[in-house]
């Protein structure tokens, strides 16, 4: 199945939730690297606010992004999510000094229903590098953030 089959049929709806998950290009971990990290999560908030988005929570892995978010105004989940791949694809490449694709072109998205099922996603994103033996402990990744927490990591 190709990849604008995969899209047919999706629209966004105002005011919905969605669970995305995007994966760097042939699953490179360039988000190892921290200014490549910090790179990505700048466009992530900067999108977020051009396009009136809602950032619900986020973790930034070595190789793919996991973003909770809601459409909110006249936002479109594809446009977000090209804008983001855009900024950001520019932002790191700009730190790796290369050019060339930094994400896969596909993602995967999944509207999310009622109230517990956003901070059951919340929860289940923000345990991924725990899950993937990256950290110890929960709050020990610097890559991650979610409006239920007050503070997180250093600025960017």
């Amino acid at each position: 199945m190709t990849y604008d089959a995969l899209r047919r049929g999706r629209i966004s709806q105002h005011g919905r939730c969605y669970s995305v998950t995007t994966v760097a290009y042939h699953r490179t971990p360039w988000f190892l690297d921290l200014a490549c990290a910090r790179a990505a999560i700048r466009e992530l908030r900067g999108t977020t606010h051009l396009f009136g988005a809602g950032t619900l929570a986020w973790v930034l892995m070595p190789d793919h992004l996991h973003w909770l978010l809601s459409i909110e105004g006249d936002a479109k989940l594809t446009d977000v999510l090209r804008r983001f791949k855009s900024r950001s694809a520019r932002a790191v490449n700009g730190v790796l000094r290369r050019t060339g694709p930094i994400w896969q072109r596909a993602y995967y998205d999944h509207a999310l229903r009622r109230e517990e099922d956003l901070r059951f996603a919340a929860r289940y994103l923000i345990g991924n590098p725990l899950r993937a033996g990256l950290v110890t402990e929960a709050g020990g990744y610097p890559h991650w953030d979610a409006v239920w927490v007050t503070s997180q990591g250093p600025e960017v």
